[in-house]
């Protein structure tokens, strides 16, 4: 799997405009719906069970990046949508950094399987320190697709 198989282009915010968790979270979920690939009527259904889950405990895993997720029964396929805040949003990260990339991952309830090869597929390249720095920099949606294009053609191991 990788991350082109779930990233949705029209759904990539390379200048988020929301300055808090949830307005984050909610800005992913509504490009989702503008892409076509939930309904917006499912949109704040949706972005509350993203935010409970963050309530449960914080996807920001630190060195400016949160990884938000939940499978969802409205959703039918799994979907990814990145943003990229300039000035950083507090996620309540574990290193308590702002957090400045966040790939918001939806999963159908009955494909956990997926659901796990795409978190792993995404923390492994947010591993690398080139990927994230390269991401922070990026202004435009064709520079995260050129990048997650050659994220997606480096070799894996």
């Amino acid at each position: 799997m990788k991350l082109a198989d779930f990233v949705v282009t029209e759904a990539i915010v390379p200048n988020l405009d929301a300055t808090d968790r949830n307005g984050v979270i909610r800005a992913l979920v509504s490009g989702l719906a503008a892409a076509g690939e939930i309904e917006p009527a499912d949109v704040e259904t949706i972005a509350k069970a993203i935010i409970q889950r963050e309530n449960q405990g914080s996807t920001g895993f630190g060195k400016g990046v949160a990884v938000p997720h939940v499978k969802h029964p409205k959703i039918k396929r799994i979907m990814a949508a990145v943003g990229r805040s300039a000035g950083g949003v507090d996620f309540a990260a574990l290193d308590r950094a702002p957090v400045y990339i966040v790939v918001l991952l939806l999963s159908p309830p009955e494909n956990p399987d997926g659901h796990l090869q795409a978190m792993e597929n995404i923390f492994r390249h947010l591993q690398r320190d080139n990927f994230r720095r390269f991401l922070r920099q990026a202004e435009t949606t064709a520079e995260i697709v050129d990048l997650i294009k050659e994220a997606d053609a480096m070799p894996t191991g």
